[in-house]
């Protein structure tokens, strides 16, 4: 009995030096650790008017993109669409399933990391009949026993994998918060469109009633011999160039509003409208904040970086391929050919065993495996980059188009008023005999013209500050 103890000793140490090697090994992966690279931020948006010309630092206001979306667009009818969007539109709920798919492809994929452990079992009974010579007999054998096998992560293959496997869920979270930013920039700008074009059919409608007046003014002036017939076919005109306006209008009404039934996920029909278009609050000018804050703010941006990150990873896990797989596996049970039996000692078993697979030749397989990995950070590195370009791009974009909207704004106001005068002046010299018809047809012509090209202009003002709440990387905060 001494001897037995004696002789296990070694075997004991030969273990503990594995289970310290095992340790050792486990802050090991081989591969680059990832480090954000450096990025070429401007100091300032080009468009940005809070910049002091001697090129000092932008003030540090609150920027846009940090506000929520119902702070941003407050038309309460506006507010609950974007909220039925968000919890019905299939984009986002395709993408909710996509960060469901990545998160258990990261526990597969964690999962190599631990011992694998199973146990099983069976049992066996047979009985045979008197021949000749043979006695009956009746045999019952059982076995019970679990298994164990560990691929040991020495050179951090599996970690590696899972790093890049976590990273690819962020990019798939980042991703969501890009669909639902994009959701509700579309939701807003579809709505403001809608509400245009109702004041553009209310414009048209309003000057259809007040033509059809003047032209039934006009014919019985025309039968009095007061006017001639060819101011009667111009007042017939300004009836039919508003009239041909309606039906137009209606079109695209009723297809914005399939347009937005479909981001709502519902099917075509009606949208219940809010305030009108020139009740929309909105500052004269909004802060943009820095532009190193884009970085962290822009989903496509973040979701970029993380799929860096993941092919970062990857080329750890193709040049661990290089060494060598070590793997353990043991198992231990029962084994008896009689039941009552099973559990004592000498129906004990059990086995032990290590095993290592060094590559040696493969055609190229593993470099090339490498290769395509460091490729791959490449175009992922590449896509980083072109993305916060584009960042600032759509930013500076924005920032240019909602001020110059703005101001184009103003200035056809001034000439929509003018327009209006000069309508109106116009008819009182015709009615007075001071003047045809051309100048009433030309100037009542000009204000329809004005009118509409006015509400688009306020269109496009509201249209810019949606366009650079998404720029800015606002939408997505809840």
């Amino acid at each position: 009995m001494v001897q037995d103890c004696r002789s296990s000793r070694p075997e004991r140490v030969s273990l503990l030096v594995l289970c310290a090697i095992v340790v050792w090994f486990a802050g090991c992966a081989v591969g680059p650790n990832y480090k954000r690279p450096d990025a070429s931020v401007p100091s300032s948006y080009r468009g940005q008017l809070d910049v002091q010309a001697d090129n000092q630092a932008p003030k540090r206001d609150p920027a846009l993109g940090d506000a929520e979306w119902a702070k941003v667009f407050q038309d309460p009818e506006l507010q609950r669409l974007i909220r039925e969007a968000l919890l019905y539109n299939y984009d986002v709920r395709i993408a909710a399933a996509r960060i469901q798919e990545a998160r258990a492809q990261l526990g597969i994929t964690r999962a190599d990391q631990f011992p694998t452990l199973s146990a099983g079992g069976d049992i066996n009974s047979q009985r045979s009949s008197a021949s000749g010579p043979i006695p009956a007999f009746q045999l019952t054998q059982g076995q019970l026993n679990v298994s164990a096998s560990w691929n040991l992560d020495f050179w951090g293959r599996y970690r590696r994998a899972t790093e890049a496997q976590r990273a690819r869920l962020l990019a798939q979270e980042w991703a969501q918060r890009a669909v639902i930013s994009s959701l509700i920039a579309n939701v807003a700008s579809g709505y403001f469109q809608l509400r245009e074009l109702d004041l553009e059919l209310e414009i048209s409608k309003r000057t259809l009633a007040s033509r059809s007046e003047s032209l039934k003014l006009t014919a019985m002036r025309t039968e009095h011999g007061i006017d001639t017939m060819l101011d009667q076919r111009q007042a017939e005109q300004l009836v039919y160039t508003a009239g041909a306006q309606v039906p137009d209008l209606e079109r695209q009404i009723e297809q914005e509003e399939n347009a937005l039934s479909i981001l709502l996920g519902n099917n075509p029909g009606a949208i219940p409208r809010g305030m009108k278009l020139t009740e929309q609050p909105h500052a004269p000018e909004v802060p943009a904040g820095l532009p190193s804050e884009v970085l962290e703010r822009r989903p496509d941006v973040r979701e970029a970086e993380e799929n860096l990150v993941a092919a970062n990873a990857q080329i750890g896990v193709a040049r661990a391929a290089y060494f060598p797989q070590i793997s353990l596996t043991g198992s231990g049970g029962y084994q008896s050919s009689a039941l009552s039996n099973l559990f004592t000692g000498p129906a004990g078993i059990w086995s032990f065993g290590g095993s290592f697979t060094q590559p040696i030749f493969e055609g190229g397989r593993l470099r090339s495996n490498v290769r395509l990995a460091e490729a791959t950070r490449q175009e992922m590195l590449l896509t980083y980059q072109q993305a916060i370009q584009g960042a600032f791009r759509d930013v500076s974009n924005a920032l240019v188009a909602y001020r110059k909207n703005r101001e184009f704004r103003i200035q056809e106001e001034k000439l929509t008023e003018a327009a209006r005068d000069a309508a109106q002046l116009s008819e009182q010299r015709f009615n007075a005999g001071a003047t045809d018809y051309l100048e009433v047809l030309t100037n009542e012509t000009n204000y329809f013209s004005d009118e509409l090209t006015l509400a688009q202009a306020q269109f496009n003002e509201l249209q810019a500050l949606v366009q650079l709440y998404q720029a800015l990387g606002g939408g997505w905060q809840q």
